[in-house]
């Protein structure tokens, strides 16, 4: 899958254009270990544990197996405004005082059934919270890194769930036992046989 495309994707299900993606597609920056984020391994496995509700393990691997709480929380930090950053912070100490609140115990002690109803109550929240701040992506005022520092920041859940697709899709696991992979140069093939549910192109 082209970055674009999984950028669109994103986008489309989110409601909101990819945030920090600007600087993804035109910033580089060199690897940083997470001791040298504003993230905690906490964080990371955290992180984990709801992304494991937005791709579960099927019959192919889930965000989990990818571990796409590392990568996304250093793309965060390196790519995310501070406001951003301070957003996506304070959205992961929300999640364990909501579902204490709920729940009666931390979202790592949740079962399946309940970090299912929680996690999707947050897409619904961010959804609303998003729609009423006018943070959508075929708008007049599509969101964009370099916008007015008084705008608002998408909904902490928009975050998480925009890098765990953005992680996963672009990991090891994502683009070869997800995607169908095919290692780029190759040989030219014009006539690819196609059956319909064939999975997505990885490239």
């Amino acid at each position: 899958m082209e970055r674009r495309n999984l950028l669109k994707m994103i986008a489309a299900a989110t409601g909101v254009a990819m945030v920090g993606g600007r600087a993804f597609a035109y910033e580089l920056h060199s690897p940083v270990p997470l001791s040298s984020t504003v993230f905690s391994s906490d964080d990371v496995m955290l992180f984990n544990e709801v992304a494991d509700v937005i791709i579960p393990r099927t019959d192919t691997p889930g965000a989990k197996d990818a571990n796409v709480g590392l990568m996304a929380l250093i793309l965060a930090n390196d790519c995310y405004t501070q406001e951003e950053r301070s957003a996506l912070v304070q959205g992961l100490v929300t999640i364990d005082q909501q579902a204490q609140q709920r729940f009666g115990k931390p979202y790592l002690l949740l079962d399946t059934a309940q970090k299912l109803q929680y996690v999707t109550q947050l897409d619904e929240d961010a959804k609303l919270a998003n729609n009423q701040q006018e943070l959508f992506y075929l708008s007049s005022k599509p969101y964009d890194k370099d916008r007015d520092e008084n705008a608002a920041t998408p909904h902490f859940f928009t975050l998480i769930k925009q890098l765990t697709l953005f992680s996963f899709f672009t990991s090891k696991l994502g683009a070869t036992e997800v995607l169908r992979f095919e290692a780029i140069p190759g040989k030219y093939n014009g006539e690819l046989d196609y059956k319909k549910g064939d999975r997505a192109w990885a490239t």
